[in-house]
């Protein structure tokens, strides 16, 4: 089946769009969103297109805009485009860049959808992309859920290349004269997403050339699975979960013997809380050894044991939020952050210099366990770069940091010093220095 008639037919079947929508296509120049908004306009839809320049790539990104917007005309199409920055963005909010523009541009789609009257926004995932995140989420740890792609539909959020392999769409393009755009970054193995895209999965193609469509199929069964596995949850939410007062209790002597109870646990905790596997794993060893009182965090909520049962409740403004950072630790969560540990030796550190988000010390003169916890009154370290003492609070009063930004203000301690005012300063004690041998690297990120 051709491309087109593979689109039209993927839409219908899977009850995406009505001729009757009006659908924003969110177009960065790049093969893929061009290729869908070539089929759209084939296939006689009403659209719009959005453009966002992040301004991250210089002319490049300038000449992205540029394509997008020729195109949209030659089609007949309204377009929208926004200027980002960015960097600015990234440096206020300690967010990767990749988390910052994400954040950005879904802001951006719904506020046009909104005000112009559209119905859907398309995204131009494919399935290639589906199959990355796949690997990706493998290799970051996560349960089932995580190894089910892409959907291809999330509230008004449509994906209607989910039938389509890069190379088809690649070809496709080709064969059309569609122009597009390549983006530099995309041959980085800087990123995650890349090396997976670009040293992983040729690897595994060699070994199975039809492995895109292998892995449609997985996908699909996992997708089933997970979908059976949370229709089975909900009966056991019924049957072990009771709530009072905005606070909830999993009663996990009501979860049948015969079920894998740390599993249960996963799933209770992960999709109606946020929960992280590895965060996840703690809890259940402790409560395997019969511990008290120990609590652990999400992006909103804190769990803890009370005499064999897991009380989950919204984080209080006065919580210390103190969280145990063992060493070998991969990630911990620090309100509506998450922070990445890796443990590394000084041979491979590029460069001292990093943005406030990322921290670089000197493993070796670490006490583990660390702590990670808010500030309080009292608390001091040495900014990386001075020689005197300052208080946490004077520093965070000379930066201009808003009253609700110190609320979320986390410090990370180690033998009761403070080795990173999370997001802002390592203390000088911690520096990489000429003798420095172990470092430890830890990235914060806005979840």
């Amino acid at each position: 089946m051709a491309l087109p008639e593979a689109f039209e037919h993927y839409i219908e079947e899977n009850r995406l769009l009505t001729r009757d929508d009006r659908v924003l296509l969110t177009v960065s120049g790049g093969v893929d969103s061009m290729v869908m908004l070539s089929l759209f306009a084939r296939c006689g839809y009403c659209v719009g297109v959005a453009h966002c320049n992040f301004q991250l790539r210089g002319a490049e990104s300038d000449e992205d805009e540029v394509l997008v917007a020729d195109e949209a005309a030659r089609l007949g199409a309204v377009c929208y485009n926004r200027r980002f920055d960015t960097q600015a963005e990234m440096e206020r909010t300690g967010e990767s860049m990749e988390m910052a523009a994400r954040r950005l541009r879904y802001a951006w789609f719904e506020e046009l959808r909104r005000e112009h009257g559209y119905t859907a926004i398309a995204v131009a995932h494919h399935a290639d992309d589906s199959v990355e995140t796949f690997f990706i989420n493998l290799l970051r740890g996560t349960g089932l859920r995580g190894l089910t792609g892409i959907s291809q539909q999330i509230g008004r959020i449509v994906r209607p290349l989910m039938f389509a392999s890069r190379k088809e769409i690649l070809e496709y393009a080709v064969a059309n004269k569609i122009r597009f755009r390549e983006d530099s970054s995309n041959r980085s193995t800087k990123y995650l997403r890349n090396k997976v895209r670009l040293g992983l999965i040729p690897r595994i193609r060699e070994i199975n050339p039809k492995f895109t469509s292998l892995m449609q199929r997985n996908i699909a069964r996992l997708t089933e699975a997970q979908r059976f596995i949370d229709r089975a949850i909900e009966r056991i939410r019924t049957e072990a979960v009771t709530s009072d007062g905005g606070i909830d209790t999993i009663r996990t002597d009501r979860i049948d013997a015969s079920f894998p109870r740390e599993f249960v646990i996963y799933e209770l905790l992960s999709s109606a809380y946020g929960f992280k596997g590895d965060v996840i794993d703690s809890l259940c060893h402790a409560l395997e050894n019969g511990a008290t009182g120990r609590r652990f965090y999400s992006r909103e909520r804190m769990a803890c044991i009370d005499r064999g049962d897991i009380v989950v409740a919204p984080i209080a403004d006065d919580d210390p939020c103190d969280c145990r950072v063992e060493r070998g630790t991969g990630r911990s969560y620090c309100g509506n952050a998450v922070l990445y540990y890796e443990y590394t030796d000084i041979d491979t550190v590029e460069t001292f210099g990093v943005p406030e988000n990322t921290a670089q010390v000197d493993a070796d003169k670490l006490q583990f366990p660390l702590t990670l916890r808010r500030w309080h009154e009292g608390d001091w370290f040495i900014p990386f770069g001075m020689t005197g003492r300052k208080k946490v609070s004077d520093f965070l009063v000379d930066a201009k940091v808003s009253a609700a930004e110190k609320q979320r203000q986390f410090v990370l301690v180690s033998g009761g010093e403070i080795v990173w005012l999370v997001g802002r300063r390592i203390d000088d004690r911690y520096r990489l220095t000429g003798t420095t041998e172990n470092v430890l690297r830890i990235t914060k990120e806005i979840v």
